[in-house]
C-alpha cells in the first residue's frame, strides 16, 4: 500500500477517537506471527510494548521485502499493522527511504502518541529497515529462510 492511500484512508475518519479505532481494528487483522519467531533477534527492544518484527523475502519476487510481527497492546499493534501493510512488498532502497514522521504527520497521528510510543514507533521501524538491509545483503539465506 502507498502512504497517500493511507492518507485517503485516514482522511475519511474525522477525529482521533475514529482513527484510534481504525488502528486497534487494523491491529485486529494482523496476522498472528508463529511463536518460533518471537525471538530476541526480532524483537524491538526500545519499546515499552512488546513488539517482534521479522522481514521476510517475498516469494513470488526475492527483490521485495515482506514483513510479519505481532505486539501485546492495540494501539501499538496497529501502528505495526500500518507499518507493515506501508512497506511489505517494496524494495530495501524503499524502506530505507520511510520517513515515520511523515507518515504520521500525514495520518494526523503525530499529535495523539506519547513520547514513549513516539520513541517505540521509531524503533520498530528502525528495526524494520536493519532486517530489511540484511535480507538485501544475504539473498540466499533469506529466499531459504
Amino acid at each position: 500500500m502507498e502512504l497517500n492511500d493511507l492518507v485517503e484512508d485516514f482522511g475519511l475518519l474525522s477525529d482521533w477517537d475514529s482513527r484510534y479505532q481504525y488502528l486497534i481494528e487494523l491491529g485486529q487483522r494482523l496476522p498472528p506471527m508463529a511463536e518460533a519467531d518471537k525471538t530476541e533477534q526480532h524483537r524491538v527492544k526500545a519499546c515499552m510494548s512488546r513488539v517482534w518484527v521479522k522481514a521476510i523475502a517475498d516469494t513470488g519476487n526475492p527483490g521485495l521485502v515482506c514483513f510479519e510481527g505481532e505486539c501485546d497492546t492495540a494501539i501499538i499493534k496497529g501502528v505495526l499493522a500500518l507499518l507493515i501493510e506501508l512497506v511489505s512488498g517494496k524494495t530495501t532502497q524503499a524502506i530505507q527511504r520511510l520517513d515515520v514522521d511523515e507518515v504520521f504527520r500525514r495520518l494526523a497521528l503525530d499529535e495523539h502518541l506519547s513520547p514513549n510510543r513516539h520513541v517505540g514507533i521509531y524503533a520498530i521501524v528502525d528495526l524494520m529497515k536493519q532486517q530489511a538491509a540484511v535480507l538485501a545483503q544475504e539473498p540466499l539465506q533469506a529466499v531459504s529462510a
